[in-house]
């Protein structure tokens, strides 16, 4: 199935109880293909088409206020729209999962794919000092695998979570294994789960308030301060990655989602006609960075290529990792454009290669 059809799917069997969200190409089968399994049926799950992007991430914001599993899909100018809702969760410690099938830009921008979006995920594209955790699928099967993932990770931390594709991997065709089906939880539940939430009415215990807002300035700086604690938290045990071929190579090409199968392809060319001994690290959390574990894979070869759907936004990530240890060089494709694996070994000779002998 489609990945767009991956995540429906796996949204549904996962327990989630609500998906609020807005059609836009390349992502509408999310909404699409949950419409047409009509989860409400048997799960109990609600499916609402919004009347725009901006009500798609307050529902969310509502619902997630409230305890429950909540998403919204949507692609980057959609997801640019959702940015104040999205700073207004991570202010108030709300977790929610947002789904962004990214496609190039600025602007409208076209409905081909892009990864040009890098910079609003992983800087908090709202206002305020915040991070949202941003996990970065390659493959359809993965697309499916972190609706799981992003839940978990959104209700440990209250923190807002987000799956960021784009539109190779939201519309490329892989076979897929879905998960188990597990029942959504009841309310009683998610009030062990979630005491923090906002349940209505109670006698027991005086009323839970959630909100970003604070007039005291000293009350908002300790606010911040407990913020800053949890993502270093975050950063501490949450980062993922892969890594293929690393060991013995000569040179590194860091990627992440489509790219990064575009560059494993690149690799073989290169290991297998060119005889160059290049590895491939693969970030998989996109916030939090694996800073160190590229540090740590990078020594002892000669440069860093770093690959992407831009026109170079995570080449500044591991040029900081790095910090001038040896070359890093970024080479990307604009405007929807997905670049050869053949390009990629010739931007490896030219950047690199022939620099470095």
């Amino acid at each position: 199935m489609k990945g767009n059809e991956a995540i429906a799917r796996a949204a549904i069997r996962c327990g989630v109880d609500g998906f609020f969200g807005y059609p836009i190409t390349p992502q509408s089968e999310i909404i699409e293909t949950l419409s047409l399994d009509k989860p409400w049926e048997t799960t109990g799950m609600v499916v609402l088409q919004a009347e725009s992007e901006v009500a798609s991430i307050n529902m969310v914001h509502g619902a997630a206020g409230a305890g429950k599993r909540a998403f919204t899909s949507s692609s980057s100018p959609g997801v640019a729209l959702m940015q104040e809702g999205i700073a207004y969760m991570a202010g108030a410690e709300i977790p929610g999962v947002i789904v962004n099938v990214q496609r190039g830009g600025p602007g409208l921008g076209t409905i081909q794919p892009s990864q040009s979006d890098y910079f609003q995920a992983t800087r908090g594209g709202g206002n305020g000092d915040y991070n949202v955790i941003v996990l970065a699928p390659n493959s359809v099967q993965e697309m499916a695998d972190f609706v799981e993932l992003s839940f978990q990770l959104a209700f440990k931390y209250r923190n807002p979570a987000m799956i960021l594709s784009d539109g190779i991997i939201g519309q490329m065709m892989e076979r897929v294994v879905l998960p188990p089906y597990k029942p959504r939880r009841t309310e009683e539940e998610i009030k062990r789960e979630c005491p923090w939430a906002t349940f209505g009415r109670t006698k027991d215990r005086k009323p839970n308030i959630m909100t970003s807002l604070e007039l005291k300035p000293e009350v908002m700086e300790a606010h911040n301060i407990h913020l800053q604690k949890k993502y270093k938290e975050i950063k501490e045990n949450e980062v993922r990655y892969e890594t293929m071929a690393c060991e013995d190579a000569d040179y590194l090409i860091v990627a992440f989602g489509s790219a990064a199968r575009l560059a494993q392809k690149a690799i073989e060319m290169a290991c297998g006609e060119e005889g160059i001994k290049v590895g491939l690290f693969r970030p998989i959390t996109l916030w939090p960075f694996p800073t160190c574990q590229i540090q740590e894979s990078a020594k002892g070869k000669k440069g860093i290529l770093v690959v992407e759907i831009n026109a170079g936004q995570m080449v500044q990530d591991v040029r900081l990792a790095i910090n001038g240890a040896l070359p890093v060089e970024h080479f990307g494709r604009l405007g929807g454009i997905v670049p050869e694996p053949k390009e990629i070994v010739e931007a490896l000779k030219e950047k690199l290669i022939w620099k470095t002998k």
